[in-house]
């Protein structure tokens, strides 16, 4: 169960890093429920990042559409410490985002 949690913790902070860059935000909050299924269309949708592979073309139509306000709460520092970040911006500048630099999301910031 621990590692089941690391996983999809370690998934969550790529997609929040990947998810919170020039994504247009949607007027109106995001209800907690809402979130949580955002949250779960992204694990799903990008489920082969955590063995190491390029995100999918499905995975970067998620990243694209997943509001910032719905993963960025979830970002630690013990979540943030699992994952790198310049790996990770390279898997965002794959799907063809932009990662702006000294951007905060959670307890990261981009370099």
């Amino acid at each position: 169960m621990a590692s089941s949690r690391c996983g999809v913790g370690l998934f969550i902070l790529v997609l929040v890093v990947a998810g919170v860059f020039e994504v247009p935000v949607a007027r109106g909050a995001m209800s907690p429920s809402q979130c949580k299924e955002e949250q779960r269309l992204l694990v799903s949708a990008c489920r082969s990042v955590l063995s190491g592979r390029s995100p999918s073309p499905s995975c970067c139509q998620r990243i694209r559409v997943t509001h910032v306000e719905c993963v960025c709460p979830v970002v630690t520092p013990k979540l943030a410490a699992l994952i790198g970040v310049e790996r990770t911006i390279k898997q965002i500048e794959g799907c063809g985002r932009v990662v702006p630099h000294k951007f905060k999301c959670g307890s990261i910031t981009t370099p």
